[in-house]
């Protein structure tokens, strides 16, 4: 049943696109897109979630990462967020996920020496990593996700968005998988044609 607009369903503003950092195959039924924050516990929390989650469902979940870093209750959450950028732009795709992987398995360590050290350990350049930390170089391309982020009405984190649409429920194993499969089943029914970013 549409929703009325008085109880319109939150619809994310800005699609997907080959910018974003994503696991799984473009055409997948389902989008899972998370809004998150490297020094958020409750990111932390959900981070193995979806981990396992791509593990469950191969080929028909594509997971996207943008950045939300709540900046005056995790001050060291921006300059993480930049670290995983530069890992991204100096290491390619691959190196992202490994930074990804390093900010939220050692989420009290995110100091700049601690940054440093997870660049090290994925055999980034660590000069020109450094130099890219200092000069911010990435706080641009981190503070226009936190701003699409505003615009499709997120206001904490971990947010996600399946399908282009809003997720409300329980941030847990449970609750994103019956999610998923929801998804899989209105993606089904449909034709089975990719999910709407």
């Amino acid at each position: 049943m549409p929703d009325s607009p008085r109880t319109a369903i939150p619809s994310l503003k800005v699609p997907v696109t080959p910018r974003d950092h994503a696991i799984g195959p473009p055409d997948a039924p389902v989008t899972l897109l998370e809004y998150g924050d490297y020094q958020c516990p409750h990111c932390g929390r959900v981070y193995p979630v979806i981990e396992e989650l791509l593990k469950t469902y191969p080929g028909r979940v594509r997971a996207v990462y943008r950045h939300f870093p709540l900046i005056k209750m995790h001050p060291q959450a921006k300059l993480a967020a930049e670290a995983a950028e530069a890992a991204g732009d100096l290491g390619g795709e691959p190196r992202f996920w490994e930074m990804h992987r390093l900010l939220f398995t050692h989420q009290t360590q995110l100091a700049p020496e601690d940054l440093l050290r997870y660049a090290q350990e994925i055999g980034l350049d660590l000069t020109r990593f450094e130099q890219d930390l200092v000069g911010h170089v990435y706080g641009p391309r981190v503070m226009e996700d936190l701003a699409g982020a505003m615009r499709s009405g997120v206001n904490g984190t971990p947010s996600f968005f399946i399908n282009g649409v809003r997720y409300a429920g329980p941030k847990d194993a449970p609750g994103l998988t019956a999610a998923i499969d929801e998804a899989i089943r209105t993606q089904s029914a449909q034709g089975n044609k990719p999910g709407k970013d």
